[in-house]
């Protein structure tokens, strides 16, 4: 997405409290109504177009709002969108597209570890740096992390159904992977990411503060959406044991 001004992030400038712009891009809007008309025509073949409809819209509003403009200052709102993608967008669009191959064991367990690559790579801090500095990075961040979960959860609710044990194995996996990444984030003891280092100090919190509060959503609401989806799973794992005892 074209930007007039050399060296600033995609969403603009660090706004202050009460100046949140929203994002007007026209590319971007022009972009989103064609992969929304993609995703029409492919969920018209067996999927799920109000999911689609549900899920392209929750993802339309995180990079369209003010949202998009909040995450150049505060590292927590910069999390906050990604935890919305990664709990609410993805699984949304994971059921909103017809699934033409079967998804085994082995291949939850790429999706999952992709996923996990994935998260954790974009929230280091020379990546994460790096995505205030170049769209292209800023877009490959975003468009990644929406893949690797929307395939992660294609397995997760759709595809490995027959095979709950392998649904709890992966949904506990990446909650704890992702637990572990805001762990990280909460109680390392100085700020990681240079680009908040004074954007945050307007909003009344420190650098550590801000970053502190991203590592718990991360932790929490994160980490608590997949452990949530492995709980059917258990039941379901749990009620085969039982009947395989019964005589």
């Amino acid at each position: 997405m074209p930007r007039s001004v050399a060296d600033t992030p995609y969403c603009g400038v660090p706004p202050l409290p009460g100046d949140v712009a929203w994002n007007l891009d026209p590319w971007l809007g022009g972009a989103l109504l064609a992969g929304l008309l993609l995703g029409w025509r492919a969920a018209g073949r067996g999927g799920d177009r109000r999911s689609l409809l549900l899920g392209w819209g929750v993802l339309a509003g995180l990079l369209l709002s003010p949202l998009c403009n909040l995450s150049v200052a505060l590292f927590s709102a910069r999390v906050a969108q990604h935890v919305v993608i990664l709990a609410i967008a993805a699984p949304l669009l994971a059921v909103a597209l017809p699934l033409r191959r079967g998804f085994g064991v082995g291949r939850l367990a790429i999706a999952a570890g992709i996923f996990a690559a994935t998260l954790w790579a974009w929230h280091l801090p020379a990546p994460y740096a790096l995505t205030f500095r170049s769209e292209l990075a800023y877009w490959s961040m975003q468009a990644s992390l929406v893949a690797a979960a929307t395939w992660l959860w294609r397995g997760l609710l759709l595809g490995a159904a027959a095979r709950p044990e392998a649904v709890l194995m992966a949904g506990i996996a990446t909650a704890a992977q992702m637990g572990a990444l805001g762990a990280l984030l909460t109680f390392a003891p100085r700020p990681l990411f240079a680009p908040h280092a004074l954007s945050s100090l307007p909003w009344g919190l420190t650098a550590l503060e801000d970053q502190q509060l991203g590592g718990l959503l991360m932790w929490v609401p994160g980490g608590l959406a997949f452990a949530l989806v492995a709980l059917p799973a258990l039941a379901r794992a749990l009620r085969g044991e039982v009947g395989a005892l019964r005589p």
